[in-house]
């Protein structure tokens, strides 16, 4: 039986809560610490975006400045959200391990029976909705991500204990209150807390117990609790805060949200901007004379995983025609050379999202 480190952070400030377990990643890829599950509560309330996502596109600014909440991007895709201390945050930091597969969904898949047993034991009848979802019934229940730090394998979601529907829709960017309203009304439609099915929320330590007990039932490991060492809190320092703290992170360049809108540069120079939804948003903005890519930009709520590799086929695309035959040859040289995983979209939905900026134009 493997031996794994526990580590619970208890309340935690917004970036630790967020951010620490990349420090810890870095601790294991350096062969510092061994495997890794994190507990913890956001000790304050906080907005965060994914990595693929435009900041300004996606989320008030101006709301989130009045009421004094940060804003964080982080270093896996997936949407917008909002987090406080009412969701209880498990993070999966391992390597080299049988417990740990390889292959994203298959991540997914195993680490979220451990979310689902603990909302069963709790007394919510949860089941696992492929590709990250955890639901009751047709409500999403768990948010989840994943990626990699060099071979170093990251999960993390939350156990919600309750739900501030207000909130959720107030930090999220729109055209108009309507339309906020419907958000909110979606969400209350769409998604659900322990307290909305239990009609209370448990303990953060219930919550913690029942999630550490199943998570060593399930997956055949043995925790044994520990601290984060003084390495960990020095990588998280210099490292992993300087750069989430930066505004080249979290002004991340990204296309700004919109079906789709084009200005002329000069003569046949045109940067031209489109959303196309598959199960996942594409949005991507290209700078392009005639038909050809001078350069590309292909943004989302996608995850990929490394999540730099989006950047290798935008490299792939520029200096081709806006035609189907180029294009489909790139996205699926892509495929083929780098193994990328994009969960959520497939090699055509890609392949349509680049050919609707020649359909706007």
């Amino acid at each position: 039986m493997e031996a794994w480190r526990l580590i619970d952070l208890g309340l935690a400030e917004p970036l630790v809560a967020q951010a620490f377990y990349e420090a810890v990643a870095e601790a294991l890829q350096r062969g510092l610490v061994g495997n890794t599950l994190i507990l913890l509560q956001p000790a304050s309330p906080y907005v965060c975006i994914g990595y693929h996502q435009d900041l300004e596109g996606e989320i008030d600014l101006n709301y989130c400045q009045k009421r004094g909440l940060p804003v964080i991007r982080r270093g896996q895709g997936g949407g917008a959200t909002y987090l406080d201390s009412n969701q209880v945050f498990y993070q999966i930091v391992a390597r080299d391990s049988p417990v740990v597969p390889r292959n994203i969904e298959e991540m997914f898949r195993r680490f979220l029976m451990v979310t689902v047993e603990t909302y069963k034991r709790l007394g919510v009848d949860a089941s696992f909705k492929p590709i990250n979802d955890v639901v009751v019934g047709d409500r999403k229940i768990s948010g989840n991500g994943a990626g990699l730090h060099e071979d170093v394998s990251i999960l993390v979601g939350n156990i919600i204990l309750d739900l501030d529907y207000e909130a959720m829709a107030s930090v999220l960017r729109v055209p108009d209150e309507k339309f906020r309203d419907k958000i909110a009304k979606s969400m209350r439609d769409w998604v659900t807390s322990l307290r909305r099915e239990l009609g209370y929320a448990p303990s953060p330590e219930e919550v913690k117990r029942v999630y550490s007990s199943a998570f060593q039932e399930i997956l055949g490991v043995r925790l044994l609790r520990g601290e984060p060492t003084t390495m960990e809190w020095r990588i998280f320092q210099e490292e992993v805060k300087p750069r989430h703290t930066s505004k080249e992170w979290l002004y991340m360049e990204s296309p700004k949200a919109g079906e789709g809108r084009e200005v002329k540069i000069a003569g046949d120079v045109k940067v031209a901007e489109i959303d196309y939804k598959a199960k996942k948003l594409i949005r991507v903005r290209a700078e392009i004379k005639g038909s050809k890519i001078l350069s590309i930009n292909i943004r989302g709520d996608f995850f990929a995983v490394p999540k730099e590799v989006v950047g290798r086929l935008e490299e792939m695309l520029i200096g081709l025609e806006l035609e189907m035959e180029p294009v489909s040859n790139a996205v699926e040289r892509f495929y083929r050379d780098s193994e990328a995983q994009i969960l959520g979209l497939e090699p055509r939905d890609l392949i349509n999202a680049v050919l609707k900026l020649k359909e706007h134009l």
